[in-house]
Formats: structure tokens, C-alpha cells, sequence
């Protein structure tokens, strides 16, 4: 993750957890195994479920909140890693729980000693008291279940199919576990200044949980499509799809990607936009590789005149910083965004202020035609490109982009490629005196 999300991410643990230990002092008073494992359960019960609220939420794609994460693959990173956080936490809250019952099974400890239940007026908390078995069983499974959902969400090697199925299933989950969050969380603490915002995020995420069941996620920014054009490169094993989109879509700023769907059992998948906006020619373009069990069946399953449906724009990566000089470096598809960038140059009117830029393109695979195209448009811009085909020139790295590029120093940096290459190329620069949190923008196209 980048700085700002990290300290998102570690900032939303910080702040969750200090409001509750502020709030249930007591806890620092307790004495005694059971009693500490009381407000040791609650706590972690209360984390838990906040960061699977928070993680709902985003599930929503929630277009608003692009600006202050840079973007929805940002977004998503941290939907990602607080999904990874909740899974860590629940299992702490799970070992919390049952462990002491298992060692006073074990005759390893002695059984707490309780009173008689309290008889409650207040019908709620009455209410409350009574199904508190009924949440303890049920949510011990949804627990089982959204562990291994999320174990399946987070294990590359399972196909993307059987990820979207499977995880369709955890709003279920999360809906079970907001009923045994609600009875079993202590009832004092809803009338105490946390009591409201928890109760805020369990509304939100139900409702979010709602909207994915529903299949129901960018509903509204969806529009229709029809495949007009197709052409495949097999040298690079990808396809270019040309859709005329119908009523209502907004326009899209070159570097934004979308959602298309072309198979409803396969549902949505994202893809970068590979063409600048024209409102009068309503067109779209997609560039897909071969990377897996769907796009490798892609130029079989297309066909022109088919129907689809897209959703979106979604992304920050659209080369908006202002400086006089750009370094481009697109590794394979990543190539993707900076062909829209440079299409949508092409017909600018030639005194819109630019940067200068040097595009790098870096790949294994040739194919003469996208070549030639590539270059076609990087000439129509006005762009430098230079092109490195690993086989022929070896890999790219710092050192290369800093040679032929003498005002590097000047310039922002924007890539879009294999994750641990932009890793390794953000370290080197760093480690070469640039400011990366600012200068360095980086498409993390991961969306699981």
C-alpha cells in the first residue's frame, strides 16, 4: 500500500480500538482470567465487526471517496487488507472465547463462578438476554464460513469464477454476524458516545451486504454496449474491443478503467480504458491479454454486434500533476492507460499546454502491428517512446530510464505493470533522492 493508505489503514485500527479502551476502562482494572477475557472478547468482537463494515462499504464502490484514497484499486487495496485484519482479529476473538471453555473442559481450569441471571424490565434488553445462545451458535458459524471465505479470496491459484462466487456468499455471513454482534455486545455500551457509530456501520454495511446480494454494486453507473470491432494481436496474446456505448455515460479521462460484463454467470471485470472520449462518437476501447481461465477464452466468446453492459470510470490515474516533464514506463498490458493519454493528446488543440514526456514500454512478447500502432500514436502526440523488448535490450530498470532521460529529477513518474516490478522501480528512485509519495503514480490493477 502507499503511505496515505497505510496510515489509513493503521490509523482506522488505532483510533477503532483507542475510542473503545477510552470508553471501557474498566478493563484495566479487571483481575482475574474470565473477567479480562470478558472485555478482551467485546473488544475484539467490536474490531472485528467494524472493519467488515468499513470493508462492506467499500465493496459498494463508492465513487466519492476516490479523491481522498487515489482511486478505486486504492480503494480496494484497503478493502483487501482490512478483509485480512477483520480475518486476523475474528480469529483472536475466537480463541478468546472458546479457549478458556476448553481448558475448564480439560480440567485445566477451574469453571467461573456465576450468580443467578439478573431478571431485566427493559423489554429490549430482555429481548437481548433471551437469544444470546441463538448468537453464540450462529455466529460461531458464520465465523467458520467467512474465514474460509476470505481464505479463498486471498489464494491467487483459485480461478477468478470461483472467487466471485464464493465470495458473493460473505454479505451472508456479515449479515449473521451483525445479528450476533447486536445481542451479544454489552448494551450498555449503546448508550455511551460509541454505541451510534457502531450501530451507523452496522446499518451501512447490512445495507451494502443488501446491495451485493442483490447484484445491485454500480448499478447506476452502468450503461449498455454493443461490440462494434475486434482485433487481435497474437504476437502480445491481445485483444482490442471497440464498444458504442449507449444513453448516460459520463466520459471518461484517459487512464480510467471500467467494468465490463459479457457474461452474466461470469459477472463484471475490470478493465483499463484504451481510448479517449469523443461525446460526439460514443465509443470505448479495452485492451485485454491473455492472463488467465476468462481472458484466454475472450476472442472465442466475443462476437460483433454482442451485447454488453459497462460501468464506471473509476481511477485517479489520470496524469493530472502539472509538472513540465512526465516519465511514462508501461510494462506489457500496462501499456493500456498511456495509449488512451496519448490518443486523447493526439486531438488536443495544439496549444493546450503539455509536459514533455518519455514513454518507456517494456515487454517479452512482439507483435509488429501493436508496435506500429504504438508508435503511430506516440508520434500524433508529440511523445517520445522508447521501446525495450527484454529479449533484445534486457529488463528495464532505474538506471536505464535515468540515462535517457537527463531532467528525470524534474519529472513524475507513472507506471502501470507488473506489481513487483513498479515496487522495485519506486525503491530505486527513492533510494535516487525523488520525493515518491508525491512523483511516483502507480495503477494497482488488483481487485482481489
Amino acid at each position: 500500500m502507499s503511505r496515505l493508505n497505510l496510515r489509513l489503514f493503521w490509523g482506522f485500527w488505532s483510533v477503532a480500538g483507542t475510542l473503545w479502551l477510552v470508553l471501557n476502562l474498566e478493563i484495566f482494572s479487571a483481575s482475574g482470567l474470565f473477567p479480562i477475557r470478558g472485555h478482551i472478547v467485546q473488544w475484539s468482537g467490536f474490531l472485528a465487526m467494524t472493519a467488515m463494515s468499513v470493508a462492506m462499504i467499500l465493496s459498494l464502490r463508492p465513487r466519492w471517496l476516490e479523491p481522498y484514497v487515489d482511486g478505486l484499486d486504492k480503494m480496494y487495496r484497503i478493502h483487501k487488507w482490512l478483509g485480512i485484519g477483520a480475518l486476523g482479529v475474528s480469529v483472536f476473538h475466537w480463541l478468546w472465547s472458546q479457549g478458556p471453555k476448553w481448558a475448564v473442559g480439560a480440567g485445566w481450569l477451574a469453571p467461573p463462578v456465576r450468580g443467578p441471571r439478573p431478571e431485566f424490565t427493559d423489554p429490549l434488553r430482555a429481548l437481548f438476554s433471551s437469544l444470546r445462545g441463538t448468537a453464540e451458535a450462529v455466529g460461531e458459524w458464520a465465523f467458520y464460513a467467512s474465514a474460509a471465505l476470505l481464505v479463498i479470496a486471498l489464494v491467487k491459484l483459485v480461478p477468478y469464477r470461483l472467487f466471485r462466487q464464493t465470495h458473493r456468499l460473505l454479505p451472508v455471513a456479515y449479515l449473521v454476524l451483525v445479528f450476533h454482534s447486536v445481542v451479544l455486545i454489552e448494551y450498555d455500551m449503546w448508550v455511551t458516545p460509541l454505541g451510534p457509530v457502531f450501530g451507523l456501520l452496522l446499518l451501512a454495511g447490512s445495507y451494502a451486504a443488501l446491495v451485493s446480494l442483490l447484484g445491485a454494486i454500480g448499478k447506476r453507473r452502468r450503461v449498455p454496449g454493443e461490440i462494434t470491432a475486434m482485433r487481435h494481436y497474437p504476437g502480445v496474446r491481445s485483444l482490442e474491443t471497440e464498444i458504442r456505448l449507449g444513453d448516460g455515460w459520463p466520459g471518461h479521462k484517459a487512464g480510467q478503467f471500467a467494468f465490463v460484463t459479457s457474461d452474466r454467470s461470469e459477472g463484471a471485470h475490470p478493465y483499463t480504458i484504451a481510448s479517449s472520449w469523443q461525446p460526439d462518437d460514443p465509443k470505448i476501447t479495452f485492451v485485454t491479454k491473455d492472463l488467465g481461465d476468462h481472458t484466454s477464452k475472450l476472442p472465442e466468446k466475443l462476437k460483433t454486434g454482442q451485447q454488453v453492459s459497462v460501468e464506471g470510470p473509476y481511477g485517479r490515474f489520470t496524469f493530472d500533476d502539472g509538472l513540465p516533464h512526465q516519465i511514462w514506463v508501461g510494462a506489457g498490458i500496462g501499456i493500456t492507460p498511456f495509449i488512451a493519454r496519448l490518443k486523447e493528446m493526439a486531438t488536443a488543440a495544439p496549444d493546450a499546454p503539455r509536459p514533455e514526456i518519455d514513454l518507456f514500454h517494456s515487454t517479452r512478447e512482439v507483435d509488429d502491428a501493436a508496435l506500429d500502432r504504438l508508435a503511430a500514436d506516440a508520434r500524433a502526440a508529440n511523445v517520445r517512446l522508447h521501446v525495450l523488448i527484454d529479449e533484445r535490450d534486457g529488463h528495464l530498470g532505474g538506471d536505464r530510464i535515468r540515462q535517457a532521460v537527463p531532467d528525470w529529477r524534474k519529472a513524475s513518474l507513472w507506471f502501470c505493470g507488473p506489481g513487483g516490478f513498479g515496487k522495485a522501480l519506486r525503491a530505486d528512485f527513492a533510494e535516487n533522492g525523488v520525493d515518491v509519495d508525491a512523483r511516483f503514480h502507480q495503477e494497482l490493477f488488483e481487485m482481489r
